[in-house]
């Protein structure tokens, strides 16, 4: 590479530091096997979705290195100096942007002219916030480039007008003044609309058969239309009375359901008269048209009497089956035309209305207004533009200390994107906190990390809910349990009830797996004293109900006594030999502890204690090794590039555990009800390692000697070693011999 990087190590493996324009510029250069990441989600972390998403080119939702390269090598070459990236500062000095080539020439001056139209011409910098307000922007200006023109932009009140009715019949687009408007697409749509209607009415125009009762014939067609199935019904059954009479009782309907009807309230509205016939049925009969009709169906008739039937075929009281035919063919032309009804979308300006659009000049006009409007498109882009450079000089070095490297994770100066907030629970607060969307999905993933996780459901008043999962680095897990709750704070401030609804095990310290064996132990005989004390109190009751009903029930005669199982006696002389042969081997190995010395003795102890929590010492141990913070990530989307480890100091880092602050003072006053600790555990801890070091010492002669000294030979205490005599060792006599001298 011909650039030289400066590297930083942690996390077990290296990591680049940005600090200069130089190494922003040359980010391509460096080889992606030493990145951290190699892409991340654009939602569920903490940075700007604004910012992500103009880096997302593909708009995938994902933002991968190549991207990142990108953005970096765009807004360098921006600017005058790269290194402006590495401050993160909310505003942009318009002295910075690099106006040596078209683009930054481009950009300075839509920089400009958005400080101009925000009434800030003699500013010197400009923030994101005076370039996210668009419609604010574009407020003061009549074309900004998108092609969508306002009604505000016409030049005279008729162009104006037929601009509202486009946007009142088809919808508006938004102009970038926020303002709705019309585009090429929805002009041409219109007037292709407009001359559709006009067309389909000329048709009617020119044949008379199509609007036989002129202006009322859409009455009178859907006055037909509307009850046309039940007059067919109705001829229908006369035609069939007429063939053969005995039908009619029939055809009338039977007297029972009459007779159901009167049972309840009666409605004319009601779905049972509705399907009674329109009138009383018989042979050839003509259809009433004033009395004798259904009570539900008589509105509907009365309609179709005023405005088909007497403009077609004058004043009728009643209705033949042949005129009702005529009436039919008469609207049948009116009926074919309306269904193929063009331009719908702008019958509600009127016929009148449309034409005089169409005899207007207004398609032309709206069409030079927008066409004046996209000619400012490259100087509106610009803008946006604008928008694109501020924010990636504020947010880009966020996103390359939390994606290229993890430095704002290891410095613990900031808190890095992926850590959504702060976990208080059991007297812990936990920084490394993620946002997890489905935490079965997640589990199966982040127990790789060897980490201890507890997943949260958190909720807010206002119904607001998320998922996350915290890692518990520090302390113990004694007291983490499913149902447990606490308080998240996320990284704007606000507080959420968090409930832990699953955890994923694994050590969190050396120290706890020590004591866990002993810990399990404990329950386990609690668990079992537990349950032999309940087993206890319902044979207890069972004997208690059995001596009642026994006593209850007394019969006179004397129950025959009870063989003795000489099987059962066997059984039990055997458990009995087994159980003392087992106490008198542990009593054995008991007694040849004992007969050693003493400081021998706390030795064995010693080295059982290990026997017992080495394992899980070790486990624990190699477990703490390779905690990874990469399967946490990936689990959520994340692509991490390498191991990104977290060691036992760091660890300890993220899960603070409840201590009284520097230079509080504590209140003399007691605690009623506090426990007063026991003091024996102290003294016999005192008097054990007091009799091992003496043990120890004499067991090398050492108290022999110092006494023989202070007091003389005849008065020494301890054992004494003495020499070893070679010529004794020929004859069988001890080569060593033991000299106690008590006083």
């Amino acid at each position: 590479m011909s650039h030289q990087w400066t590297f930083f190590r942690a996390g077990g493996f290296d990591q680049v530091r940005f600090t200069s324009g130089a190494d922003l510029l040359a980010l391509d250069q460096l080889d992606q096997k030493l990145w951290a990441a190699l892409a991340c989600p654009t939602r569920g972390i903490e940075f700007d979705t604004r910012t992500l998403d103009l880096i997302d080119s593909d708009k995938d939702g994902r933002v991968r290195a190549p991207e990142v390269i990108a953005a970096v090598k765009w807004a360098g070459s921006m600017l005058k100096d790269a290194g402006v990236i590495l401050k993160g500062e909310d505003s942009l000095s318009l002295a910075a942007i690099n106006d040596s080539t078209p683009e930054g020439k481009q950009i300075l001056a839509s920089a400009k002219q958005i400080l101009v139209n925000l009434g800030r011409s003699d500013a010197t910098n400009i923030s994101i916030g005076d370039t996210a307000d668009t419609a604010k922007i574009f407020a003061a200006t009549k074309f900004n480039g998108d092609g969508v023109v306002p009604a505000a932009s016409a030049a005279d009140a008729g162009t104006a007008s037929v601009i509202s009715d486009i946007i009142g019949c088809l919808g508006g687009e938004t102009d970038r003044s926020g303002q709705p408007g019309v585009n090429q697409s929805k002009v041409d749509q219109f007037f292709a609309d407009c001359q559709a209607f006009s067309d389909w009415h000329k048709k009617s125009e020119s044949d008379d058969a199509i609007l036989p009762i002129g202006a009322g014939t859409a009455a009178g067609a859907a006055a037909y239309s509307a009850i046309k199935s039940k007059v067919d019904d109705y001829f229908g059954r006369c035609r069939l009375a007429a063939f053969d009479p005995r039908s009619v009782a029939a055809l009338n309907r039977q007297e029972s359901e009459y007779l159901a009807l009167t049972a309840k309230d009666l409605s004319i509205s009601a779905a049972e008269i509705s399907g009674f016939p329109l009138a009383r049925v018989e042979g050839g009969k003509a259809l009433p048209l004033k009395d004798g009709l259904n009570p539900a169906w008589a509105d509907a008739v009365g309609k179709l009497n005023a405005e088909a039937i007497k403009p077609l075929l004058g004043e009728r009281a009643v209705l033949t089956e042949a005129e009702w035919a005529s009436v039919g063919a008469k609207l049948a032309s009116y009926a074919g035309w309306a269904g193929w009804k063009a331009g719908a979308a702008v019958e509600k300006l009127g016929l009148a209305r449309v034409r005089e659009i169409l005899g207007g000049g207004a398609k032309a006009a709206i069409t030079q207004l927008i066409e004046k409007d996209k000619a400012l498109e490259s100087e509106a882009n610009a803008i946006a533009s604008v928008e694109r450079l501020v924010r990636y000089c504020r947010d880009l070095r966020t996103l390359l200390t939390n994606f290229v490297s993890f430095e704002d994770f290891y410095s613990r100066k900031r808190k890095a994107t992926f850590q959504a907030g702060t976990l208080y629970l059991d007297g812990r607060s936990c920084d490394l906190c993620v946002n997890v969307s489905d935490a079965g999905k997640h589990a199966a993933l982040g127990g790789l990390a060897k980490t201890y996780l507890a997943y949260c459901d958190c909720t807010r008043p206002n119904g607001e809910k998320m998922t996350i999962a915290a890692a518990f680095t520090g302390g113990d897990g004694d007291f983490l349990m499913v149902g447990r709750n606490g308080v998240f704070y996320d990284r704007k401030g606000r507080d959420w009830d968090a409930t832990v609804t699953k955890i994923l095990e694994n050590p969190i310290s050396v120290r706890q797996a020590f004591w866990a064996p002993y810990k399990k132990l404990v329950r386990m005989i609690e668990e079992q004293v537990a349950k032999r004390a309940a087993a206890a109190d319902s044979a207890a009751d069972a004997k208690l109900a059995a001596a009642a009903a026994a006593a209850a029930n007394a019969d006179k005669t004397k129950p025959e006594p009870k063989k003795v199982d000489v099987g059962t006696v066997a059984a039990l002389g055997v458990a009995f030999g087994a159980i003392g042969s087992a106490f008198a081997a542990i009593a054995g190995y008991a007694i040849g502890v004992l007969n050693l010395p003493f400081w021998q003795v706390c030795l064995v102890l010693v080295g059982l204690l290990l026997v017992i929590s080495g394992p899980s010492m070790l486990i624990a141990w190699l477990k703490l090794r390779q905690r990874n913070l990469g399967p946490i990530l990936d689990a959520n989307g994340w692509a991490i590039n390498g191991r990104v480890k977290m060691n036992v100091p760091f660890g300890g880092s993220l899960t603070a555990v409840s201590a009284l602050p520097a230079g509080a003072r504590s209140s003399a006053e007691h605690d009623p009800f506090e426990e007063r600790p026991a003091t024996w555990p102290r003294f016999v801890l005192m008097v054990v390692v007091a009799c091992f070091l003496y043990s120890l010492v004499n067991h090398f002669g050492l108290v022999h000697r110092v006494s023989s000294k202070v007091l003389g030979s005849d008065k020494a205490f301890g054992t004494y070693v003495a020499p070893a005599n070679p010529t004794a060792v020929n004859v069988g006599v001890p080569a060593t011999t033991t000299i106690t001298n008590i006083p």
